[in-house]
């Protein structure tokens, strides 16, 4: 894919006058001074008939013109390009107060700050960041974690030059002397693998493009395996070997997925003993494994069945498998290498399922397992030994997330793992899986924050259904529970993915205003265990949205919150809960913030050229079939704007967007604008050199978000706003 022409979109530091005498020109717009900013007519996008096409009739969809593939079609670029003037226009006054919060968050990080290093084949890993750098240095040092360091990549270096820039993956050759990596320069999560000689820095000439950001090195030290990408879809869907110095279109192709609703990747085993290729769905999975020494010759670990999951690892001479066969919230079991011809008829037990307990991931290690798991709605660690002892690892605060953190040697007693919460910065621990002794590697500083000015809290706001949702809450200490203070309120729920606590640097600057956080661990994530995603999903995803409502008016009645001064955030799947939200309860929000929002959901499912629209039918459902098709233009946002009054928005995007295409929020936008009945405002960012992750680099990240942040305490009437 090609980078935006120069002369057709202009660069984001002339969104300002250059921009604003650009619109002029245009006539899509009148240059008003800063004076009368206020009073300037938002941009009105034009009205085409297109009937969008069905099995089940056509709609229409006046705005359906704004879909442009090439990105390169001047009207379009006209009306983005109104939207940014527009915005910055509208957000001149709020300059210094967004200049004020950046440089608070800033003043909450250490700039220089670096990683835990970690050991793997005789090496120490860590990346480092300089004072002002968006991007850290990766480096490693030889038998011990205070040698000489050699750098790896130099990302400020490699992304000189680049408006974006990703390093998403890189692995070292197994004789330690090579490094392959990932990187995209568009947004558009097409990678470009590269490979290097560490010790001279040369960079092979081979070149592959169109990748996923997954990579893995056979034992031969010359051979790497990579997942391609569909060049339309940019759906991952061979696995694929390149040889060192030989012609790309020479790769032997491993293993190609051909039903579009299952995506693929690529790993090695815990020991480096075995290659697995990973197929999976939302609902199946399918594993199949070869001798990282010859990689060749898959063996299927289990076949794959409908609502039949499972990921396998090897260690010694077992595999231990994690599935949802006869364990809804999953289980542990294990395959002896002697049995694997047997397949899941050779299963036996490690942990049975439990209604209580979800088993999120888990790690072999020589003598025991450290398993990832939930309860109660928080993440926390178990380890379990050979020998049947379980030890787990305590926590004191209400609502918490614990994590494995990097473990790339199993020959230990020790594990890493982290915790945090709302209140506490996020550490980094080892615990010895023998005697439970707990080591402190790391706490990571956020300077000029003092944890014991804050509150934690977890409580659990009744839906309409009588469900009991938990929601994480934080506040500085001295906000008055007495339904004055401005709430912001955050969920994603969606594809089982849960919303975890954790300090923000970029929030401390909100909480010191008095600004009450909530997340609202609603339906959808997995929590609360897998039954928890599945009634949140399909023909039950509308309870997403009234789950988020009705913690809203919880934490409202609960005089958490002033019930004018609400705020909501949500980003990809959890725009499209915004635009639920906006649509079904829009009195309850003085604001709604919608980040590259999944909006137009029955145009875009009913489409399978657009990326990841058919690996999602069983996160949605496929409205080919007329119950789905009913149901999600029921919710679907952009097909149920009406004629009424909105809450303020704030909706960003991505021209490059490749897993929300940008033309969804602007038509979203755009039918907004023509339809919605108050006088609140409507901003609408464009970030026309990013995708779905908005700007690269740490502190283009910090400046971006300043933005919304400003907008929102100016809605909310936070003092000094």
């Amino acid at each position: 894919m090609r980078e935006p022409s120069r002369t057709a979109i202009l660069p984001t530091s002339e969104r300002g006058g250059t921009a604003m005498r650009w619109l002029a020109a245009t006539g899509l717009m009148a240059l008003a001074s800063p004076a009368m900013a206020q009073q300037m007519t938002p941009p009105v996008a034009a009205k085409k008939p297109y009937q969008v096409p069905s099995p089940h009739g056509a709609r229409e969809d006046e705005y359906y013109w704004l879909r442009d593939d090439t990105r390169k079609n001047p009207e379009m670029l006209a009306y983005l390009n109104a939207e940014n003037a527009y915005a910055d226009a509208q957000l001149a006054a709020l300059k210094p107060l967004e200049a004020k919060l950046y440089a608070e968050t800033v003043a909450h990080i250490k700039q220089d700050d670096s990683s835990v290093p970690y050991r793997k084949n005789g090496y120490w890993y860590s990346s480092r960041f300089a004072t002002g750098a968006d991007y850290p240095l990766i480096e490693r040092r030889q038998g011990s974690a205070t040698a000489p360091a050699t750098i790896l990549f130099d990302q400020p270096a490699m992304a000189k030059g680049h408006n974006f820039f990703a390093l998403s993956d890189w692995a070292v050759s197994p004789d330690n002397r090579l490094v392959a990596w990932a990187e995209d320069t568009v947004g558009r999560r097409q990678y470009v693998l590269k490979v290097k000689d560490i010790a001279t820095g040369r960079i092979y000439e081979d070149t592959i493009t169109n990748i996923e950001p997954n990579i893995v090195w056979a034992a031969d030290n010359r051979t790497i395996l990579y997942i391609a990408k569909d060049p339309t879809t940019l759906r991952g869907y061979r696995a694929m070997a390149h040889v060192l110095g030989t012609p790309v279109s020479a790769d032997r192709m491993l293993y190609e997925e051909k039903d579009d609703s299952f995506s693929i990747g690529v790993g090695r085993t815990t020991d480096d003993r075995y290659i697995c290729i990973g197929v999976q769905s939302t609902v199946s999975d399918e594993q199949r494994c070869a001798p990282a020494a010859r990689p060749t010759a898959f063996t299927v670990i289990a076949p794959r069945e409908r609502e039949f999951r499972y990921s396998a690892d090897h260690l010694g001479h077992r595999w231990i498998i994690r599935t949802n066969r006869g364990a809804k919230n999953y289980k542990l079991v294990t395959l002896a290498d002697a049995d694997m011809a047997r397949g899941a008829a050779a299963w036996r037990d490690l942990v049975p399922g439990s209604d209580a307990v979800f088993i999120e991931a888990f790690k072999p290690f020589n003598g025991f397992v450290a398993i990832d798991q939930r309860e109660g709605g928080n993440r926390m660690i178990r380890l379990l030994t050979d020998a049947g002892k379980s030890v787990p690892v305590k926590a004191d605060e209400p609502a918490y997330r614990m994590g494995l953190s990097t473990n790339e040697e199993p020959d230990t007693l020790w594990v890493r793992y982290t915790y945090g919460s709302l209140v506490t910065p996020t550490t980094t621990y080892e615990i010895n899986a023998r005697t439970g002794e707990r080591r402190t590697l790391k706490v990571t500083p956020v300077p000029g924050y003092d944890p014991s000015l804050y509150v934690t809290e977890r409580v659990w706001a009744p839906a309409r259904d009588g469900t009991r949702i938990p929601v994480s809450i934080v506040y500085r200490k001295g906000v008055k529970r007495d339904g004055t203070a401005p709430l912001f309120q955050y969920a994603y729920g969606s594809y089982g993915i849960s919303t975890d606590p954790g300090v923000d640097a970029g929030r401390i600057g909100l909480l010191d205003r008095g600004v009450v956080y909530a997340i609202a661990h609603i339906r959808g994530g997995q929590e609360m265990g897998r039954g928890w995603y599945d009634d949140g999903h399909l023909l039950n995803k509308k309870n997403s949205f009234t789950d988020f409502i009705d913690v809203t008016r919880y934490l409202v009645a609960q005089k958490y919150a002033a019930p004018g001064r609400v705020a909501a955030m949500g980003g990809s799947a959890g725009g499209l809960l915004m635009g639920g939200v906006a649509n079904m309860a829009p009195q309850d929000y003085k604001l709604i913030i919608a980040q590259v929002p999944f909006v137009d959901v029955v145009t875009t499912m009913l489409d399978a050229s657009i990326p990841l629209t058919t690996f999602e039918y069983d996160e949605w459902g496929n409205p080919a079939n007329k119950p789905y098709y009913d149901y999600m233009l029921s919710y679907s946002p952009y097909d149920n704007v009406a004629g009424k009054a909105y809450p303020a928005l704030y909706v960003g995007t991505g021209l490059w967007d490749s897993q929300v295409q940008y033309y969804e929020p602007a038509k979203w936008v755009a039918r907004l604008r023509a339809k919605k009945t108050d006088t609140n405002p409507l901003l609408f960012r464009v970030n026309m050199e990013a995708g779905h992750g908005g700007k690269s680099g740490r502190f283009e990240r910090i400046r971006q978000n300043a933005e919304w942040q400003a907008f929102m305490l100016s809605q909310l009437g936070v003092a000094g706003s």
